[in-house]
């Protein structure tokens, strides 16, 4: 009888962010994966015995592609037709387990979903997320995680509200659609309970810290982002805190200490709309993390693949990447991102043992180019795999 030795299975996790403006966390971990595979067949080749064998585990920290990552670990997807953020219809999704709906600020009102990316720092509203949630509530699930990132409006999450029941009327009686420009019009507001929402948890997943208002507040900090001039930021950040103390009029004893809680200006102020309606802030890297049992999956595996689309300060202050490298344990993390702005000498403050970029590989800018973009990543994935075997 002849010995023979079995090949020696690297196992792999490969759990990254989205390539924001390129590539889906499953498209990025799909690129990966398929340049990892293409080693190992290199490698068996070449006489080499070891394999990898990889496990995918898109991720999202409660912004843009948090209900795709939900639905690439399991949930099912759920679509309904929702007001974009200009009005115009566009079909959302949710992701449902059974138990738990996300239901995400972007793929409702987003700033993807401007007609013809023309931005509407004034018009724009928050009123298609309400209508998700309002669809998310016929469910009847036992918590829904409100994901808040990659939003089009300031408007303090009043199009929100407007959706979920409360009325907003001007000074002449008319009922106000919700918006950044209809804030400073609000004259009397009527709050109406919904009983769905009595019985089902709502938690708000970000890591955004600022207030609602002021000159760390949502139309100061973002409002530049989503095309606001300098009037236009004073205009909605007034507008901001007209609508604060009319909420605070209409009963909401807590208006105005809510609005001054970290994380109430996260999504153009659909944060402290949120907080109005009992929702709890949680830590929406490290949520999403347990929500998509990221502990067990690394368990089973040697090395950590993880990354987004650029490493810098922002990565170290606690973005995905640094919480999957912090739960990692002793594992060998690996990051892969389009770029990076931290020098070799500081990978060590993420436990990283190497970061490979895009940028590394080309001279050509791939951050709109998704075609490019996972052409790169395969052929990372064959170097990492390279080194691995």
């Amino acid at each position: 009888m002849t010995a023979t030795t079995a090949p020696h299975v690297i196992r792999a996790l490969i759990a990254p962010d989205k390539f924001k403006g390129s590539l889906t966390a499953a498209e990025v971990a799909d690129a990966l994966a398929s340049g990892l595979r293409s080693a190992t067949g290199a490698a068996s080749v070449s006489g080499g015995a070891g394999a990898v064998h990889c496990e995918l585990l898109p991720l999202a920290d409660g912004g843009d592609g948090s209900v795709d990552a939900a639905v690439a670990s399991g949930f099912g997807r759920r679509s309904y037709t929702v007001a974009g953020p200009t009005g115009q219809p566009v079909q959302a999704s949710i992701a449902f387990d059974g138990v738990t709906v996300v239901v995400e600020v972007a793929n409702t009102c987003g700033l993807g979903l401007l007609p013809d990316g023309k931005l509407e720092p004034l018009e724009a509203s928050s009123r298609g997320f309400g209508e998700a949630i309002l669809f998310a509530l016929s469910f009847n699930p036992a918590r829904i995680i409100l994901a808040l990132g990659g939003s089009a409006s300031t408007d303090g999450g009043m199009g929100m509200l407007a959706a979920l029941g409360y009325s907003f009327r001007d000074a002449n009686g008319r009922q106000l659609y919700g918006s950044g420009r209809a804030l400073a019009q609000i004259h009397t507001v009527t709050r109406t309970a919904l009983p769905e929402l009595g019985g089902t948890e709502l938690i708000v997943a970000s890591d955004v810290h600022y207030p609602l208002s002021g000159p760390s507040g949502a139309a100061a900090v973002f409002g530049p982002q989503k095309g606001a001039g300098a009037a236009e930021v004073a205009a909605l950040d007034q507008g901001l805190e007209h609508f604060v103390a009319k909420m605070s009029e209409a009963g909401f004893e807590e208006a105005a200490a809510l609005a001054e809680h970290e994380g109430a200006g996260s999504a153009g102020g659909i944060g402290y709309a949120c907080l109005l309606l009992g929702a709890r802030q949680v830590s929406g890297a490290d949520y999403f993390l347990d929500l998509l049992d990221f502990n067990t999956r690394k368990d089973g595996c040697d090395i950590v693949i993880t990354g987004e689309g650029s490493i810098d300060e922002q990565t170290l202050a606690g973005k995905l990447p640094a919480a999957v490298a912090r739960r990692s344990g002793t594992r060998p993390i690996i990051a892969v991102a389009g770029r990076s702005l931290l020098p070799s000498d500081r990978w060590q403050e993420m436990a990283l043992s190497r970061v490979y970029t895009l940028a590394e590989y080309t001279d050509r800018d791939s951050s709109k180019d998704p075609e490019l973009s996972a052409g790169l990543l395969k052929q990372i994935g064959q170097d990492i795999g390279a080194s691995l075997l």
